[in-house]
């Protein structure tokens, strides 16, 4: 046999393997470019969930040793702690009242950045500020501003005349949550703007010039066509900021550290005190936590019913 009649048969034989390579390739279907991602989830959920519920059944001593197995009984001691009715409805309203007016206002702030008048670019800057600042760092600033001593808010008040003398803001529950709300509003009030902000921008201008030829008022083109138009963008900031906000530690911890004793914390606050008595009663905490914030994610979709069309 000649080389030069070897030849042909050499290159369709490579010829044939390539296609054979493809179609197995292409009976992974999109699995080659999902599967980091779907690798990067079960390292950074899935396996630290399994770890929270795994210790949440464990007997652990307070430098961390194994002592055996604890069944439930760390959740019987969860669930008769004297503390968590409190703590929960606390959670809750911290949730609604941080979620609702984060909402509100970022509408307004969004309806109006989304204006053209002089020095909006800058105030559009200037939004960013409790954005791009650490969530700690700024509790921390604005409990030393609340300080009953070297507080520039008791400074300035009593120099006007509006207190007698200095308040403790933040050793009372009832000054200390509505302090602790407005700075968790505060830092929530960027990315919810913005994203508001987004959805306002992909409204098309030819849908309010049909509407101003119908005779439609301004408020009335605002709630039958910018509000449903904005549903989706208006979704994505209130689930984002309830799972925010339902966890939030940094603001808590930082200005009372969830006192005195449990008066002023969340779940997850009251996650972290129990930490240093009871590790496994923490991770049982953490488990109810985790529990909650699904929970009152799917509850929220089912009610706003998200995946249905308008009509």
């Amino acid at each position: 046999m000649s080389p030069n009649s070897a030849t042909p048969r050499a290159s369709r034989a490579r010829r044939g393997t390539a296609p054979s390579r493809r179609s197995s390739l292409s009976g992974l279907g999109p699995l080659p470019w999902i599967g980091p991602a779907v690798l990067l989830i079960l390292l950074v959920v899935l396996w630290p969930v399994y770890e929270m519920v795994h210790t949440s059944v464990l007997r652990i001593s307070t430098s961390g040793f194994v002592r055996g197995s604890a069944g439930l009984d760390k959740y019987r001691k969860l669930f008769g702690e004297t503390d968590l009715g409190h703590v929960l409805l606390a959670t809750v309203i911290w949730t609604v009242v941080v979620v609702g007016l984060t909402m509100v206002l970022s509408l307004a702030l969004a309806q109006l950045f989304n204006q053209h008048f002089p020095g909006r670019r800058l105030t559009r800057w200037a939004l960013i500020a409790p954005w791009a600042a650490s969530v700690l760092m700024t509790a921390i600033g604005f409990k030393w501003m609340l300080n009953q001593t070297a507080g520039v808010l008791n400074t300035a008040m009593t120099d006007l005349g509006l207190i007698d003398g200095p308040q403790d803001w933040l050793g009372r529950p009832g000054t200390a949550w509505p302090w602790m709300m407005f700075v968790a509003v505060f830092v929530s009030l960027p990315f919810t703007t913005y994203t508001l902000l987004a959805g306002l921008q992909t409204v098309p201008g030819e849908v309010y010039e049909a509407a101003r030829v119908d005779g439609a008022s301004t408020w009335q083109t605002y709630l039958r066509i910018t509000l449903p138009l904005l549903r989706p963008a208006f979704l994505v900031g209130v689930v984002i900021n309830l799972i925010n906000v339902f966890n939030s530690f940094p603001i808590i911890w930082g200005m009372t550290q969830g006192g005195p004793s449990s008066a002023t914390a969340t779940t997850t606050v009251f996650m972290y005190q129990l930490k240093s008595t009871d590790i496994g009663e923490s991770a049982a905490m953490s488990v109810v936590n985790f529990a909650l914030v699904v929970l009152l994610v799917l509850v929220f979709l089912k009610v706003s019913r998200w995946n249905e069309e308008e009509s």
